[in-house]
């Protein structure tokens, strides 16, 4: 869940302007979706952003949460490009919704429709995915997922090895994922065998998608590691104050926004194939 529309409403003029005005940072690319739910052809969109050189670089997808492209979430998505840009990573911030024509916050509002898109986003990562390794300045063995809200719902789906490209980890698929603040009914149960390593950073005040139901979770497979921030809610990573929206808690927590994105950043070096020179980068910068 993210900020609507109305949502957006409470936040000051001078931020909204602000946000939008980010709202076309990097690349524009486009690529066909496996699974287009609303349509029988759909085409995805998203922005790219990547280092200055030839690569191969690693790669993160970043996939939003059931808000799609709102302000907040452009806003703080192009602030993650721009941070991990600089640490030597490609960026891809994928859009599921604009191009199905589910945007402004209906997904939030519908739990069918919430549960919809945790089975087409899925294929919608490993579209992202393929479309990125056929990059030739991604490093294709390094590519990584970090989804926020209904997006870290879907990242567990791809830890756990879902979807139509089941193969996770070397080549294959994805080297980790991060799930901010996700459903964890996603997890099905609480033993699990994922197929990539998996960090999730919940919030302890969360009362959308509450971190308790993410404690006992094991791996008998890939690393899980589980962080909850004390007095963090939903969507604390993005840049808007605290509120309410569907009853539920949302808003910033800047102590849990600034740790979350360090220990995203060290999970991705930890487990880049090129662990030696990313390390080198991030001492330089």
């Amino acid at each position: 869940m993210h900020a609507t529309k109305a949502l957006a409403r409470h936040l000051p003029a001078l931020f909204i302007t602000l946000a939008a005005s980010m709202a076309h940072a990097g690349e524009r690319v486009k690529f066909e979706a496996s699974r287009g739910y609303t349509a029988a052809n759909v085409t995805l969109r998203a922005d790219i952003s990547r280092p200055d050189g030839d690569g191969p670089f690693p790669a993160v997808v970043l996939m939003h949460g059931c808000g799609g492209w709102q302000p907040a979430v452009r806003y703080t998505m192009n602030a993650y490009a721009e941070f991990l840009v600089a640490k030597g990573f490609v960026v891809l911030d994928l859009d599921s919704f604009g191009p199905r024509n589910l945007g402004g916050g209906m997904v939030c509002e519908d739990v069918n429709r919430q549960v919809d898109a945790l089975d087409y986003r899925t294929h919608d990562a490993q579209d992202a995915l393929r479309y990125l390794q056929a990059q030739a300045f991604v490093d294709a063995g390094s590519v990584f997922l970090m989804g926020q809200s209904n997006g870290g719902s879907v990242a567990i789906n791809v830890a756990k090895g879902d979807g139509p490209h089941r193969n996770a980890g070397g080549n294959g698929g994805y080297a980790g994922v991060v799930a901010y603040y996700p459903w964890c009914g996603s997890f099905d149960r609480r033993t699990v065998r994922l197929a990539a390593p998996l960090l999730v950073l919940a919030g302890a005040e969360d009362d959308w998608t509450p971190a308790r139901e993410c404690e006992g979770v094991r791996s008998t497979g890939a690393k899980f590691q589980f962080v909850v921030y004390p007095q963090a809610a939903h969507s604390f990573d993005l840049e808007m104050m605290p509120t309410r929206y569907l009853g539920k808690l949302v808003g910033k927590n800047q102590r849990a926004a600034d740790d979350s994105r360090n220990r995203m950043l060290a999970f991705f070096v930890e487990h880049s194939r090129g662990r030696a020179a990313a390390s080198d980068h991030l001492a330089k910068n």
